[in-house]
C-alpha cells in the first residue's frame, strides 16, 4: 500500500497559521537541544545502549499507536523492507549507540556543538556521490566548515590532554555521519511512504537491532531510579514522537529555508543547557569552530544549490531523533 509522500494531511486538520508554526518549530528546537542534557544525565546511571533500547521500545509503542490511528492499514511493501531495516540500523541503532557512548565520555555541550556538522557532511556526500561541480562559493563554504569542524572536535589540540573528551567527540561525529547515510537511504523511500510510516517502521527495526547490544550490558543493570525512567520517557515521548509531529506541522506552513535556519539553533540550545544545568564549559576555540560551521552552512545554502541529503524536508527526516 503506497501513500502520498509526507502523509501529513492529518496534520493540516490541526489548523493554525504561521505564528503557530513558528511556535511549533521553536518548541522542537528547544526539546532537541535539551535532549543532550537529558541523555548526559541519564547515561550516568543507565548503561548507554540499554538506555537507547528502553527509549525506543517506548517510542515504538507510541508511534505504532499513532500510525494505527492516523494511517490505518498503512504498511511497507516487501521490496522496501530491507531498505527500511537498513535505515533503522543507521538512524537508530548506529546513531544512538555512538551518540550515547560518546555522551559517557564528553560533555553535553560538546555533543550539541558537533551536531552542527550534519548539513556540511550531507553536502560533502552529495558532492561525492553526484559528482556535483564545486563553485568557488561552495568550495569556500566547505573549507570554512572543515576548519570549524576541526576546532569543534579537538579544541585546536587542547583536548589532547583530555583523551576521554576527544574520544567522546569522535563517537558523536560518527553518530552524525551515520545520520547522513541514514537520510541518503531514506531519499527513495520518502517519495513512496509517509513520514509517520517511515519513522514508525524504522524505529521498530532500530530497536530490534539495539536489543542484542543492550543485553551485552546486563552486568551493569540495576534498579534504575524514578528520575531515570522519567528521563527516558521524556526522550521517547517528547524528543522522538513529539518533535516529529511539531517538525512536520511546521514544514506544512513554513518555507524549508526557515525551518533549516531554526534547526541550526539546536547546538546553541544544547550548549546553553549544558552550561546552565551542569556547569559545563566549552573552550572558546570550540565556540569559534561552531560559529565557523554555522557560517559555512549559511554560505552553502545561499549558493543556490538543491537541498542535500541531510536537509530533506519532505520525509521529515532532516534532523536526528535528538540533538
Amino acid at each position: 500500500m503506497r501513500h502520498r509522500p509526507g502523509g501529513t494531511g492529518w496534520i493540516r486538520r490541526w489548523g493554525g497559521g504561521q505564528p503557530a508554526a513558528h511556535a511549533a518549530m521553536a518548541a522542537a528546537v528547544a526539546l532537541w537541544g535539551v535532549s543532550f542534557l537529558v541523555i548526559k544525565v541519564t547515561v550516568s546511571e543507565v548503561p548507554p545502549v540499554t538506555m537507547a533500547a528502553i527509549r525506543f521500545l517506548m517510542a515504538s509503542l507510541l508511534l505504532s499507536v499513532l500510525l494505527r490511528r492516523m494511517e490505518p492499514g498503512a504498511k511497507v511493501e516487501r521490496p522496501d523492507r530491507r531498505r527500511m531495516a537498513l535505515a533503522g540500523l543507521l538512524g537508530i541503532t548506529v546513531y544512538f549507540y555512538c551518540e550515547n557512548k560518546g555522551m559517557t565520555l564528553t560533555t553535553a555541550s560538546n555533543a550539541a556543538l558537533i551536531t552542527a556538522i550534519i548539513p556540511i557532511l550531507a553536502t560533502g556526500l552529495d558532492l561525492a556521490l553526484n559528482r556535483t561541480r564545486l563553485s568557488p562559493v561552495r568550495s569556500a563554504g566547505l573549507l570554512l566548515a572543515a576548519a570549524g569542524t576541526f576546532l569543534a572536535l579537538t579544541a585546536g589540540g587542547q583536548l589532547a590532554s583530555a583523551p576521554g573528551h576527544l574520544l567522546g567527540n569522535l563517537f558523536i561525529a560518527c553518530a552524525m555521519t551515520a545520520w547522513v547515510f541514514y537520510t541518503l537511504v531514506n531519499k527513495a523511500l520518502g517519495s513512496r511512504y509517509s513520514g509517520l510510516l517511515m519513522t514508525a517502521s524504522q524505529t521498530r527495526w532500530g530497536t530490534l537491532f539495539l536489543l542484542p547490544a543492550a543485553l551485552a550490558e546486563y552486568r551493569q543493570w540495576g534498579m534504575f531510579s524514578a528520575g531515570a525512567w522519567v528521563n527516558m520517557a521524556f526522550l521517547a515521548v517528547c524528543c522522538s514522537a513529539g518533535c516529529y509531529f511539531l517538525y512536520l506541522y511546521a514544514l506544512q506552513r513554513l518555507d524549508v529555508t526557515v525551518t533549516t535556519m531554526y534547526l541550526n539553533l539546536v547546538p546553541v540550545v544544547g550548549v546553553v543547557c549544558g552550561w546552565l544545568a551542569l556547569g559545563e564549559t566549552v573552550h572558546p576555540v570550540q565556540l569559534a569552530g561552531g560559529v565557523l560551521i554555522l557560517a559555512a552552512i549559511g554560505v552553502v545554502q545561499r549558493s543556490g544549490r538543491e537541498p542535500a541529503a541531510g536537509e530533506e524536508a519532505g520525509s521529515g527526516q532532516g534532523r536526528p531523533h535528538t540533538g
